[in-house]
């Protein structure tokens, strides 16, 4: 689905937080430390913030004063970020936010005027490349780093392996992939997209990865990640709904702590040039 489209539950944001958090590089948080006001006073905007979390995992990873701009097109979920702010930064100076509703693929340059970082997590792979393009000029306008993490690369390995993985794993990625109307989703061709964007326009980015690792001991994002998984690639190959024991062969191995599953994630880090 596009961003317009998209209505992200608390519940799933909850769930993926933690995960997200040992996940994101801590290589390019101190990149970002390069860049930032040497006596404090940084203003971070973030976009499609969710409930927050990039905020609660980054400020505290920061040091001097901050002031957070959140945006979401979620009125409900600006709300709890607003009521779970990052507290301190690293040097226990407090941290201060404010929430903005908008769709951040339809900003205006003017409306990030003053930030000293622009960040996003999970946002890249659900967007059109109108979308994008709109996106890298609005960030582009501005002239600041920009730290966007959580971007699905394509890249999924379940352990033990099954024969049937690489069917799912294809056809979930040409679902991301898919055209809608006449707009072609992006997936996991977001990260290279966004880069050769931000390089044409003279900006200089660095990418690391950033998978998930979900173990027996997240066998609930586990089971949510693989149900979800199955059905979009089901979705884009109705034929893939009629196998329900290898469904059910995984979901049970993930409840029986057997199944390891790695999620290809990238961050990247847009550098002023």
């Amino acid at each position: 689905m596009t961003t317009e489209q998209v209505q992200t539950a608390p519940e799933w944001l909850a769930l993926r937080e933690p995960v997200d958090a040992a996940a994101r590089s801590a290589e390019l948080v101190e990149e970002i430390r390069r860049y930032l006001p040497p006596t404090g006073g940084t203003t971070v905007h973030d976009l499609g913030c969710g409930t927050g979390s990039m905020a609660r995992w980054l400020a505290p990873r920061l040091t001097g004063v901050q002031h957070w701009v959140l945006y979401d097109r979620d009125a409900e979920l600006l709300t709890r970020a607003a009521a779970n702010p990052p507290d301190w930064a690293a040097d226990g100076v407090p941290v201060t936010t404010q929430t903005r509703l908008r769709d951040v693929t339809r900003l205006h340059p003017e409306e990030l005027a003053g930030a000293n970082l622009i960040t996003a997590s999970a946002l890249l792979d659900v967007m059109t490349v109108d979308e994008l393009e709109r996106l890298v000029t609005s960030c582009a306008g501005v002239g600041c780093p920009v730290l966007i993490t959580l971007s699905v690369t394509g890249r999924v390995e379940l352990t033990p392996a099954d024969p049937f993985d690489r069917c799912v794993a294809d056809a979930f990625n040409a679902h991301q992939r898919r055209t809608v109307g006449a707009r072609r989703l992006l997936g996991p061709d977001a990260v290279g997209a966004a880069v050769d964007r931000f390089t044409r326009l003279g900006f200089d980015v660095l990418v690391r990865p950033s998978p998930w690792w979900l173990g027996p001991g997240r066998a609930a994002l586990a089971a949510r990640w693989f149900t979800g998984w199955l059905a979009a690639a089901s979705e884009q190959r109705p034929e893939l709904a009629a196998t329900f024991s290898y469904g059910r062969r995984r979901l049970a191995e993930v409840a029986e702590g057997r199944l390891s599953i790695t999620v290809g994630h990238a961050d990247l880090l847009v550098r002023p040039g």
